[in-house]
């Protein structure tokens, strides 16, 4: 268990902010735990990410921008897991070290976006994950989308939490909660100093500074789980 979990009330009312944040659309900061990838991630429900916030992900959070979809939205556009598609040697993922697997599906642009790169492009794409989500069996996936692109979707394990507890699975968790659809986008917070992995002390001092709900993994599992 993570040394930072909260406990009790505490971690009851961390909860409960991080569920209303998202369902008013607001971005939310996970750690996931200290033995897992030890990272905090900046994590929005998907059609709340305007171009503001995605200007927000790459220069407070700075990793790698993605949608999370849960596995049922995956499986209705016939998203596969990127390492069972790619027939070359280099997608041997046995050496990683925190996980069973990785949760890499395709990267799209949205077909009215022109490289797909810039802040107005990846929310447009990003925004169209969401409706996409919100409406599988209406929405014609490779009419909408086209791949490569330059936000990457990430398949959600079909047992959620119960099978897997990394953050996809911990932001799809929390839309589920919080009554949106099951996209949510997001990017790890990296330190500008070390390069590595922000620390769940400064990412609670950037999510207290700039009024946003940080949560402990093992107290969403807890509580969602």
């Amino acid at each position: 268990m993570s040394r930072t979990t909260e406990t009790g009330a505490a971690g009851s009312t961390a909860v409960e902010a991080a569920v209303e944040a998202f369902r008013a659309g607001d971005p939310v900061c996970i750690h996931d735990a200290d033995d897992r990838e030890g990272e905090t991630d900046l994590l929005y429900p998907a059609s709340g990410v305007t171009p503001e916030a995605v200007s927000r992900l790459r220069n407070d959070a700075g990793g790698l921008l993605f949608v999370a979809f849960s596995d049922a939205v995956a499986a209705a556009f016939d998203l596969p897991y990127l390492h069972d598609v790619i027939d070359h040697p280099a997608a041997d993922f046995d050496d990683v070290g925190y996980d069973a697997r990785p949760s890499f599906s395709l990267t799209v642009n949205h077909r009215d976006t022109y490289t797909g790169i810039t802040d107005a492009d990846r929310s447009r794409t990003i925004r169209a994950l969401a409706d996409a989500a919100a409406d599988p069996d209406g929405t014609d996936f490779a009419s909408e989308f086209r791949s490569p692109g330059h936000v990457h979707v990430l398949r959600a394990a079909p047992d959620l939490l119960a099978e897997r507890e990394g953050h996809t699975e911990l932001g799809i968790a929390l839309a589920a909660a919080a009554g949106r659809e099951p996209a949510v986008a997001g990017c790890e917070m990296l330190d500008d100093e070390t390069g590595g992995a922000l620390s769940p002390e400064d990412a609670r001092t950037y999510a207290e500074t700039h009024d946003i709900p940080y949560v402990e993994g093992r107290t969403l599992i807890e509580h969602l789980g």
